[in-house]
């Protein structure tokens, strides 16, 4: 791995060099958009609007436009010189817990390597953080952006996640939840049968991307001159009217799945009444 940023973690009065790291990477199958009739590269230009000429990489700026309708040019010069601290050090601000950090706010995932100097605070950070339970909540700026950060270990090593700031997550509003719905004890009874007939331990590499599978298996097939067939469209399920019924059948195939006799607590016999509505939500 290559190292994206080098700086300091702050520490209370201590700072520990460090360097950041990808945690992820991207596997997507990427394409290049070529002319359909000869196979050929499209190209794409920069071109000015204003004189109509092909414009360099090297003379090309950032511009903000401003509601009058005029643009602000801002340089690389412009966005080194700004007073960001986080530019070279990730800045612990608080110690929160765990569970109070919204995952939706959380984007992209990085590691943190200490430098050799900063090995025993880097280790001491990092089993306070284990043995409290708690996450480093901090301020970074990576490639002229300035992101809050959650620090927690992960192993052996500090991980970094950059987070959206308040503001940039949406709150849900969905006229349908406003309306009143009631939930029966059977219902609920079922649906909670269901979790636990799937419920199991998360083991990443159990599953994989099925999609970029059957995608370069296309590629495959057309570089080697064979036909690809069609996959056939399975048939859509009709939503069932009968939501207990519904949970059943899935109680029933989860443990099936799993090689379980099915017994569903609290199945109704035929006939009996759906059950007591219990709980408004």
């Amino acid at each position: 791995m290559r190292a994206i940023w080098k700086g300091a973690l702050a520490f209370g009065m201590v700072s520990i060099p460090v360097r950041l790291y990808s945690a992820t990477e991207d596997r997507d199958v990427s394409f290049h958009q070529v002319h359909a009739e000869d196979g050929a590269r499209v190209r794409y230009h920069r071109v000015c609007t204003c004189c109509g000429k092909e414009v360099a990489y090297a003379d090309l700026a950032k511009g903000f436009d401003l509601p009058s309708g005029e643009t602000v040019m801002l340089t690389e010069e412009d966005f080194a010189n700004l007073p960001l601290p986080s530019a070279k050090t990730v800045d612990l601000l608080a110690f929160v817990p765990a569970d109070q950090v919204d995952p939706l706010a959380l984007a992209r995932g990085y590691y943190l390597e200490p430098e050799p100097i900063g090995r025993k605070p880097y280790d001491l950070l990092r089993a306070a953080l284990d043995r409290t339970g708690r996450v480093g909540l901090a301020k970074i700026a990576v490639r002229t952006k300035e992101s809050l950060a959650v620090l927690r270990p992960r192993g052996e090593v500090l991980a970094l996640q950059t987070m959206l700031w308040p503001d940039e997550v949406r709150q849900a509003q969905f006229d349908v939840l406003d309306r009143e719905v009631t939930i029966s004890d059977a219902e609920l009874t079922m649906a909670d049968t269901l979790i636990e007939a799937m419920a199991s331990d998360f083991e990443p590499g159990a599953y994989h991307d099925g999609y970029r599978e059957a995608l370069l298996a296309v590629v495959e097939a057309k570089s080697n001159g064979r036909d690809v067939a069609a996959t056939p469209t399975p048939e859509e399920t009709a939503p069932s009217v009968d939501l207990i019924t519904a949970l059943q059948a899935s109680v029933e195939a989860a443990k099936a799945a799993r090689g379980e006799s099915v017994n569903v607590p609290g199945q109704r016999k035929s006939g009996d009444a759906a059950g007591k509505p219990s709980r408004r939500t």
